[in-house]
């Protein structure tokens, strides 16, 4: 690498990887709506997330049935999990623990 151009900002990366850990530009990351959605009482779905009046929608959605062999992280990176197609889901806000952002055609 040339020092220069690390200064001056010329240097422009792909991606890069740290004991064997690979990372990503911020601008590699999904832009969309779809998110994998942690919801109470164990149950994760993912899908393309509309949230109005206190409600979350989630719409061309997929049931991640089991996962636990691979672990959650790995389960978002590589979509290797049982996913069952389902029907839009409705839920209140107050059930989800938490989101991750994922490309637009993950699970599908």
């Amino acid at each position: 690498m040339n020092l220069e151009k690390i200064i001056r900002g010329d240097l422009k990366m792909q991606n890069i990887t740290i004991n064997g850990v690979e990372y990503a530009p911020a601008s590699n990351r999904p832009t969309g709506t779809r998110a994998v959605v942690v919801v109470d009482r164990g149950w994760i779905f993912c899908g393309d997330v509309t949230r109005e009046h206190g409600r979350i929608r989630l719409s061309r959605a997929v049931h991640v049935f089991s996962w636990q062999s691979i672990g959650f992280a790995k389960m978002v990176e590589t979509e290797k999990a049982d996913l069952r197609p389902i029907a839009d889901v409705d839920m209140p806000e107050g059930a989800e623990i938490f989101c991750v952002p994922v490309y637009d055609e993950w699970g599908l």
